[in-house]
């Protein structure tokens, strides 16, 4: 007989339980929509502290999560450079899952994971969830209901010394398919998708500041690693409506600097962090001489709302909003960036992706919708 229809919370396995780790916990735990039933990591000693942490029952490595019957939504948190491959083998044990961003270190590995999941019947999410959060949400139903006119451009800057100077191993953050293009691009990528639509075109230069890096913070402090990846891109993007947007990410600076606009024809909406859930949206209107305050948000929550969004969606049997069509989009952007770096000319992005419908005004993370 077929399996009958699961109700209630989403039985959740958690792998990796490195640093990021600690702030998905925190909301999953919380969530009644979500029960977080095992940690997994190559470290046992480290899941088995974070289980501890927060009373997750079983602990191990990756296998306590993918054997375990009662889990049926893996959340990858593994280095970017595992992501493809412990998702596989999350669907190939017949689970969801939802990766940490990016959904793959390249296209052909992320096509075959997605044809996977499509074949097994299984649905693939990927962060960031940042586009769910209460900011950017209200940046978006402003930007859709008129405030800028028709909006024709943007700017998305960040700059910051590079996380070598408090992470405690951050290497991995300088190697291939990391960088700040791959490490943060994804935030401005997606918000920007989300409000101008699928992007179609890329130029990008960029740069290494410098050949090896120290590490500033933990045990590791003092000893250097190699950088592999340009730790300062510059780059321009075309999108299928006609918008275009320029973009620095940048771990070269000792300027921290933060700033996502976009410029319509009636004024410019000045967003928040699109690395947070929540902050300040602004607007300088045409002929205006100062800036003024539309809307003051507060997250809701934060890492993991996209996850308990997607709980919900396979609950309700209807599609989850950042899935894995979105992070492949957004993971081809980033190539397509990287390789005009090297190629020194625009690169076509064959994908392309539909907008993720708003949250509806009422949706409540602290709610029990699934019935017990």
């Amino acid at each position: 007989m077929p399996e009958a229809p699961r109700t209630g919370p989403v039985g959740v396995g958690v792998i990796g339980a490195g640093n990021v780790s600690a702030e998905y916990l925190r909301n999953l735990t919380a969530f009644p929509d979500t029960q977080v039933l095992a940690i997994g990591d190559q470290r046992p000693e480290v899941a088995r502290a974070r289980a501890d942490e927060f009373e997750i029952p079983a602990t191990g490595t990756a296998d306590v999560v993918l054997e375990d019957p009662d889990v049926e939504l893996v959340v990858n948190l593994t280095i970017p450079g595992a992501h493809a491959a412990v998702a596989v083998q999350a669907i190939d044990s017949g689970k969801h899952v939802w990766n940490e961003k990016p959904l793959a270190a390249d296209r052909v590995a992320a096509l075959d994971l997605l044809g996977r999941a499509g074949s097994a019947g299984l649905r693939v999410g990927c962060a960031p969830d940042t586009f769910l959060g209460s900011g950017l949400q209200a940046a978006r139903r402003l930007i859709d209901g008129g405030a800028i006119g028709q909006p024709l451009t943007a700017l998305a800057l960040m700059q910051s010394p590079g996380p070598d100077a408090w992470h405690p191993n951050p290497a991995f953050f300088f190697e291939e398919g990391a960088g700040p293009l791959f490490d943060i691009g994804p935030y401005y990528l997606t918000a920007l998708l989300q409000l101008l639509g699928p992007i179609d075109r890329a130029a990008a230069i960029g740069s290494i500041a410098r050949a090896t890096r120290r590490v500033g913070a933990g045990p590791l402090a003092g000893s250097t690693f190699p950088v592999s990846t340009p730790s300062h891109v510059g780059a321009l993007l075309g999108f299928a409506s006609g918008a275009s947007a320029q973009a620095i990410l940048s771990f070269d600076s000792p300027v921290h600097r933060v700033l996502l606009e976009v410029t319509g024809t009636d004024g410019t909406l000045v967003l928040p962090d699109p690395n947070t859930f929540g902050g300040d949206i602004c607007i300088r209107r045409a002929g205006a001489k100062t800036e003024e305050t539309l809307a003051t948000t507060t997250p809701r929550s934060t890492r993991g709302t996209g996850v308990l969004e997607m709980a919900r969606a396979i609950r309700a049997d209807r599609p989850h909003r950042a899935d894995g069509a979105l992070g492949f989009h957004v993971l081809e952007a980033m190539i397509a960036v990287r390789r005009s770096v090297a190629e020194g000319a625009f690169v076509p992005i064959e994908s392309s992706v539909e907008r993720a419908p708003l949250l509806p005004d009422d949706w409540d993370p602290a709610a029990a919708t699934l019935a017990r």
